[in-house]
């Protein structure tokens, strides 16, 4: 059985911290950061292509004035995908070679302002993917502690298949919510609970508060009386629903809001019954259940 270590329930997702969001200054992500740790958010997800490869570089000097203890915090953050904006790259692209991994882990370490990462995540596949060169780099980060876990995100079960003939893969960070729920179907959360992976959603809540359409009607609709049942707003139960998979979903939430973070903590506690989770995802599909 792979080793996963313990992440907290939800993640916070730093995508819209900086320059592609709220543009936090330092003190404002030293708040912020205290106040996801007091409401047991502890873990921080990033990706190097963040805020086009800036945010890493932010968020690691607030950590750095904030007098949080590294060991109290868990760090995720991704490689592989290279964009035109903040490198001088023509086109994007993906790039998994050893040097490159290996490079982009380091810079990450920089930014971050930290020894080592609890997880890195492969962030897209590449048809160019070569497993075992991918997985010498991965093994060197882990053998030198620059890495605790290696892991993956948006890839399918036959691509996790292929890289774990060179190296084991801890987890899949993949899109889903009640909107979109291909990954109960497509086998990636079927392949998270047979190798023990760890499963992490982003987007958790989906298209809900963005689109008004008959899906999301739907699924107002069927809410209205749960969240007076549960005394939860809409996105507290939509992360509910996430967290009621056998899967063990990880959901990494985006929003910067103090009251967004806190309410989303309290989701942990909410267990759906078993003909309420259902009742959502008739909602979300438009037809019952074959």
């Amino acid at each position: 059985m792979r080793k996963i270590d313990k992440f907290s329930r939800i993640v916070s997702g730093t995508m819209t911290w900086g320059s592609w969001g709220k543009q936090l200054s330092q003190k404002e992500m030293v708040e912020l950061m205290h106040h996801c740790i007091e409401n047991g958010l502890t873990t921080f997800d990033h990706a190097d292509i963040y805020g086009s490869y800036s945010t890493e570089a932010d968020f690691g000097n607030a950590f750095a004035d904030s007098g949080i203890n590294r060991e109290d915090i868990q760090l995720v953050s991704k490689c592989g995908i290279q964009l035109t904006r903040g490198r001088d790259n023509k086109i994007n692209h993906y790039q998994y070679d050893k040097d490159y991994i290996i490079w982009s882990a380091e810079q990450s370490l920089k930014k971050l302002r930290t020894d080592h990462l609890d997880l890195l995540l492969m962030h897209r596949p590449s048809p160019l993917m070569e497993p075992f060169e991918m997985a010498e780099a991965l093994q060197h980060l882990l053998d030198s502690g620059k890495v605790k876990q290696v892991g993956v995100s948006n890839f399918t079960p036959s691509q996790v298949a292929m890289l774990e003939k060179a190296i084991p893969v801890t987890a899949n960070q993949v899109e889903f919510s009640l909107t979109h729920d291909e990954p109960m179907y497509d086998g990636t959360f079927d392949d998270c609970i047979a190798g023990k992976r760890l499963a992490m959603a982003w987007s958790p809540l989906g298209d809900f508060f963005r689109e008004k359409d008959g899906r999301t009607k739907r699924i107002a609709k069927v809410m209205g009386p749960l969240m007076e049942k549960y005394g939860a707003d809409e996105s507290q139960l939509l992360l509910a629903w996430i967290l009621r998979h056998p899967a063990k979903i990880y959901p990494v939430i985006g929003t910067t809001s103090k009251e967004r973070i806190t309410l989303s903590a309290k989701a942990a506690q909410i267990e759906l019954e078993l003909q309420d989770w259902f009742a959502l995802l008739v909602a979300s599909q438009g037809h019952d259940v074959p």
